[in-house]
């Protein structure tokens, strides 16, 4: 979502508050000059930060502190109050600091701090990977670049996509984007000139074919190879393809790239009636993009309730609601059977007119290449905790990673994006050495109109949900429980007690 202007709000910081203002424990917004700053006590220390989360300027006030952090509400982006370091994904930039002096009973903001330079890595210079490859150019790609640049690492990083944009940041394509609510400016994750001046070699249209792990070198298309000490493999996911009659047709559309989306906004300019083959996340965010565009909207999914899988049924049946209420048309347990010109042929012989066709059915994880690299696969690449590949020196992170998860205590594979933003800074870490083990918990949020969703945890089955608030009413927490231990949560307008699980996950703590 974009930001809006913000007119400055609270105390003017530079003239001071009352010390007695800010109680232990406590938090406060006001300004200095024209930045609104965030003022945190923890007991007789005193932080002050930006007031907005770096990612898409979310309110931190409303977030959470834990410790000497802060974590954005909307999306869960965690920043340090000492230092304004971005901690993990999906924010990457850091926050700006500020100065407090504490005279006579009063606090004071008395200016901006400058930023210190990280800390370079420990690593002894002669175990320092020399050259690094990143087979990928997605969320975890980008996320391993930046953080091994933060971390001063000052070796070769190639960073091989076989896309035609540099990395974007994809969940706002099947959201404001596509709604047409946001420019083309808030979607690449860094500009053009950020690769060149942080000497990330960055290749696109280029496609890698095969890994030589004994020779450690990757080959690309054409013959060329490139060396490599350490290897990242975020191949990510590709949609699954219609191969239904007629699914090759000009206006049949899926939904993954910054090109994918730009062909269905050009087409949306001229289309009156869309089908949307598919009822997940994507396909529903999609349908919504699409009516605020005011296009008719027809659904058609093989499911008898639109995502009651991930979210059971109290959040599907309310999900599917918004949409009616939206105008979105669906076509439940239904599938399609051909498309012929700007008709969709249903397999229960139906007919809905469409000039947009876009298919929501699925991705499939791209793990070609590990596979023919005899890496361990299942379901996906199979790492460890530390998201190292079964061949020593090739890690793997995003859609394709399939790692064991200390919080469900299994082995699992998500398609989130701030998993694989996060998994892609941990996974530089242990390319330097740091032998960290990845532990966050997986986050997610899906945008419906004016509704989001906050997901926390992982719940493939579950036996019981607990509901609390008003679902219809837009204010309520779902807890996926099973065994009586709560696997994951969904809520909305309940940020906080959001994080608050996602904290307690972190700390192992029994949810009940």
């Amino acid at each position: 979502m974009a930001a809006e202007p913000r007119s400055m709000t609270g105390p003017d910081l530079a003239r001071g508050i009352r010390l007695a203002d800010l109680p232990d424990g406590s938090q406060l917004v006001g300004h200095c000059g024209d930045a609104q700053v965030l003022l945190v006590r923890r007991g007789a220390e005193i932080f002050a930060v930006d007031a907005h989360c770096t990612h898409y300027s979310g309110p931190l006030a409303d977030g959470l502190v834990v410790g000497d952090t802060v974590r954005c509400p909307w999306h869960h982006a965690c920043f340090s109050l000492r230092t304004g370091e971005a901690l993990r994904a999906p924010a990457f930039r850091p926050l700006a600091c500020w100065w407090v002096e504490k005279r006579d009973g009063y606090i004071f903001v008395v200016g901006k701090r400058k930023r210190a330079d990280p800390a370079a890595s420990e690593l002894p210079v002669e175990e320092m990977p020399e050259k690094i490859v990143i087979v990928g150019g997605g969320a975890a790609g980008f996320a391993a670049a930046e953080m091994l640049r933060r971390e001063r690492y000052a070796g070769s990083i190639v960073m091989l996509s076989d896309d035609e944009a540099a990395p974007v940041d994809r969940p706002n394509l099947s959201k404001d984007y596509l709604a047409g609510k946001a420019p083309e400016s808030w979607v690449p994750l860094r500009g053009e000139s950020y690769y060149s001046k942080n000497h990330i070699d960055l290749r696109l249209r280029t496609q890698a074919v095969r890994i030589e792990p004994r020779i450690r070198e990757v080959i690309l298309a054409g013959g060329d190879s490139v060396p490599y000490d350490k290897l990242l493999l975020a191949t990510g996911a590709e949609p699954k393809r219609l191969t239904i009659p007629g699914a090759d047709q000009p206006h049949v559309h899926t939904l993954r790239s910054l090109a994918d989306c730009r062909a269905i906004i050009e087409r949306a300019a001229t289309a009156r009636r869309a089908v949307v083959l598919g009822a997940s996340f994507l396909g529903l965010e999609v349908a919504a993009a699409l009516r605020a565009r005011g296009i008719d909207v027809h659904v058609v999914a093989p499911g008898k309730h639109p995502m009651r899988r991930v979210l059971g049924p109290q959040m599907s049946d309310f999900i599917r609601t918004l949409h009616e209420k939206n105008g979105v048309v669906f076509h439940l347990e239904e599938t399609a059977n051909s498309i012929n010109g700007s008709e969709v042929k249903l397999r229960g012989g139906d007919t809905l007119a469409a000039d947009l066709v876009v298919a929501g059915i699925g991705v499939r994880p791209r793990t070609e290449l590990a596979e023919a690299a005899g890496l361990a696969t299942d379901r996906g690449v199979v790492v460890n905790g530390f998201l190292e590949t079964s061949e020593p020196g090739i890690f793997a992170a995003g859609d394709i990673a399939r790692w064991p998860d200390p919080h469900s205590r299994e082995n699992i594979r998500v398609e989130h994006w701030v998993v694989a933003e996060r998994q892609g800074q941990t996974a530089a870490l242990n390319m330097l050495g740091e032998r960290e083990k990845f532990a966050a918990v997986p986050f997610f949020w899906s945008q419906h109109y004016d509704v989001r969703i906050n997901y926390v945890g992982h719940g493939e089955r579950w036996d019981e949900i607990m509901a609390e608030g008003d679902i219809a009413g837009r204010d309520c927490l779902l807890r996926f429980k099973r065994d009586g231990r709560v696997l994951a949560a969904a809520s909305i307008s309940r940020d906080v007690e959001n994080l608050m699980i996602e904290v307690a996950m972190e700390h192992e703590m029994v949810v009940c």
